[in-house]
């Protein structure tokens, strides 16, 4: 009997102390998952971040419901982070960047904030701001190569995170040809954090990303077009001066 209840009792330690060591291994990894993801983003506990939104274009000073559910993409991360967010229209964000971590969402046609950071931080992009309807209306500029929008069918967005200024904190870039690629951006983003900070760590990227049927597949079916770091990031030559 003796010899049963001993069993029983070292049977009960062992269960206890494997539950307790599975425990202290799932929270180290937990916690060591979520350093990670707030080093990518720039999001240590209790610190806060700017969202930064567009207004709708041709719209009363509405925000498109698409970049309305881009944002809602972007607050779950930032609170997965443990971080707060602040929510500012473009023409409200007068300040640097590095400070604090920014997500700014829409193209520069809508978005002042948006046309600052690419004449500043990405040099090598351009885009068609046109109002009027044309072919080339939302046009990609990239370097020497150019990528047309086709409404509903094939689109493109800029998905970007950039250090600069001396806080050294991310700014994130999602810069589309319609308020539905913004949101296709954010998704990504979500779905692909931890590959991308495999990638590059801490360090800047710029991808452009092609959308594939909205009318259709919505803001979920993206393939990524390519890394353009490189052109996005280094200014035009300059045309010589006629003589």
């Amino acid at each position: 009997m003796d010899e049963d209840v001993r069993n029983i009792v070292l049977g009960v330690l062992a269960t206890g102390v494997s539950a307790s060591l599975g425990w202290l291994g799932r929270t180290y990894l937990w916690r060591r998952s979520l350093r990670r993801k707030q080093a990518f983003f720039g999001l240590p506990g209790n610190s806060e971040c700017l969202l930064v939104v567009n207004r709708e274009s041709g719209g009363d000073r509405s925000v498109h419901r698409y970049d309305v559910f881009a944002l809602l993409e972007l607050s779950a991360l930032i609170k997965d982070c443990g971080a707060q967010a602040r929510i500012l229209t473009h023409d409200q964000a007068h300040q640097g960047f590095g400070d604090r971590t920014e997500f700014c969402v829409g193209g520069p046609y809508s978005n002042r904030r948006m046309n600052a950071h690419l004449a500043t931080l990405l040099p090598g992009v351009t885009v068609n701001v046109e109002v009027e309807p044309s072919s080339d209306r939302g046009m990609f500029r990239i370097g020497s190569e150019r990528y047309l929008s086709e409404a509903g069918v094939s689109e493109y967005v800029i998905l970007a995170r950039l250090t600069a200024g001396e806080g050294g904190r991310p700014v994130f870039l999602f810069c589309g040809q319609r308020a539905i690629t913004n949101q296709a951006a954010t998704r990504y983003l979500a779905r692909h954090h931890r590959s991308l900070a495999r990638r590059y760590r801490a360090g800047s990227f710029v991808l452009l990303l092609k959308v594939i049927n909205s009318q259709a597949y919505g803001p979920d079916v993206v393939e990524l077009v390519a890394d353009i770091t490189q052109p996005a990031r280094t200014a035009p030559a300059a045309e010589p001066a006629a003589t």
